[in-house]
């Protein structure tokens, strides 16, 4: 693969000096050194052969997938690209065309995506059909090793065998083995694999069970073979779970937010790209309802009310006022319903088409919330919610946004809590920027499929 990749990105390099200089897409050249192509492309193979097999890029990949090996591909062709950029201007008297740079860039990312894609898809023809195959044996506890083997004879294209396994404690039920052995003792274990023929063994135990661990490793004495480890968090790993590497420590991440890096750069820019352009277009209309209310009813345009976003932090948000001046004086924070007699005319026709949460869009661009995301609730509220609902705190691992995954499939206002947490969760364990965009297509196009009032 190594040499493929090499190829590859020579024949990008040396197409992207004949676009450039020979096609007639580009006015006439200036003229060039064609002895200074030459050096590049050797620094090329020399930095791309660096980069590459020093990010591991060719480790094996049975059960990654094509879109982490495309990212892997990016980051790596980029940094190749910036070592070779500081080489090539260390080097002065080297002088190339941006515009070439540009184009190879371009072009052997695409080359390199597409080999690579041939490649897997090449070894997962084979392994589907019985070939480049690794006989592996699965050994835990039954609940854990049935979810681990089911899953690796699902997904054929990995190239993974079960050709027995062993449970740490009774199993009553082994109707869903088919062709895997089950082996009875340690003794029939340890035969098998010193027998040759196994290539990997999984081992598959819930935490309260990892100090069975070290005896495995005896019952597998010194044999060549490779050994995985497959914990069972359970309901530990509740949001987003990973694990690292730290200086040889293995950290694994139960919860965590995906907004952080890139990702929170993005999520950021497009809530002020489309919340700027999206308040210009409403201004127009948020001054004809602020008339409306000023003239309909006494007391303010706006109703701020203390709401709980990001990590617990509570903010002003902000709403076209839909009661009547004093409203909660006598009633505390209580939801809202269809026919609650505190809401003013105008302000039932604001909350069915939701037009009382466009003042929102300025906390948006205040970065208090966001365009999409769980929605934010009380502070009172949320104490009474969090002691009777499981995992409520961790919708809080995001902002708060405007309209959610939740209330866009119905679950908005006066609904079932936990059916909108699930919702919420779900947004954040599968966060990605194409869904906000869906979310806020939807939003504008079909609205919220459930027009009951909210606790405002």
């Amino acid at each position: 693969m190594l040499v493929n990749d090499l190829l590859f990105a020579s024949v990008a390099w040396w197409l992207a000096f004949v676009t450039r200089f020979y096609s007639g897409f580009f006015h006439e050249p200036s003229d060039y050194v064609f002895r200074h192509y030459v050096i590049a492309w050797v620094i090329i193979v020399c930095v791309w052969t660096v980069v590459f097999r020093s990010l591991d890029l060719y480790r094996p990949r049975r059960i990654s997938t094509h879109r982490r090996e495309f990212i892997e591909l990016i980051k790596a062709s980029s940094l190749a690209l910036f070592v070779f950029l500081a080489v090539v201007f260390l080097l002065h008297e080297i002088v190339l065309s941006r515009i070439v740079v540009l184009l190879f860039w371009v072009s052997s990312l695409f080359f390199l995506s597409m080999s690579h894609i041939v490649f897997r898809e090449g070894l997962r023809f084979l392994r589907r059909r019985g070939y480049n195959m690794r006989h592996v044996i699965v050994i835990g506890a039954p609940r854990q090793v049935k979810q681990l083997v089911t899953k690796l004879v699902w997904y054929r294209h990995v190239g993974i065998q079960v050709v027995g396994v062993y449970f740490t404690q009774d199993s009553p039920r082994e109707e869903w083995l088919e062709n895997a052995k089950i082996f009875k003792g340690v003794g029939e274990l340890a035969a098998r694999i010193s027998s040759g023929g196994i290539d990997q063994i999984f081992v598959t135990l819930p935490l309260e069970q990892t100090s069975q661990l070290p005896e495995i490793q005896r019952w597998l004495g010194d044999e060549p073979v490779t050994f995985h480890f497959v914990p069972d968090l359970g309901e530990l790993a509740k949001l987003r779970g990973q694990m690292e590497e730290f200086d040889g420590l293995s950290i694994i991440t139960l919860q965590s937010s995906p907004f952080y890096g890139w990702n929170s750069l993005v999520k950021r820019s497009m809530d002020l790209a489309l919340g700027g352009l999206a308040f210009l277009l409403a201004s127009p209309l948020m001054a004809l309802i602020a008339v409306g209310i000023k003239l309909s009813s006494s007391g303010p345009v706006l109703y701020r009310q203390e709401r709980m976003g990001l990590d617990g932090e509570r903010f002003e948000m902000l709403k076209f006022r839909t009661m009547m001046q004093g409203a909660e004086q006598l009633t505390g924070p209580i939801w809202a319903t269809n026919d609650d007699p505190r809401v003013t005319t105008l302000g039932r026709w604001l909350r069915r088409t939701s037009l009382d949460e466009l003042p929102q869009l300025m906390n948006v661009l205040r970065g208090e919330m966001s365009l999409v995301g769980p929605r934010p609730e009380r502070p009172p509220l949320i104490e009474e919610f969090r002691k009777s609902i499981p995992k409520y705190m961790l919708r809080h691992k995001v902002k708060a946004g405007m309209t959610g995954w939740a209330q866009v499939n119905g679950w908005r206002g006066n609904t079932s809590l936990e059916r909108r947490i699930e919702h919420d969760l779900d947004y954040i364990e599968h966060w990605s920027l194409w869904r906000d965009v869906k979310i806020l297509l939807r939003t504008l196009f079909v609205g919220f499929r459930n027009n009951r009032a909210s606790n405002m």
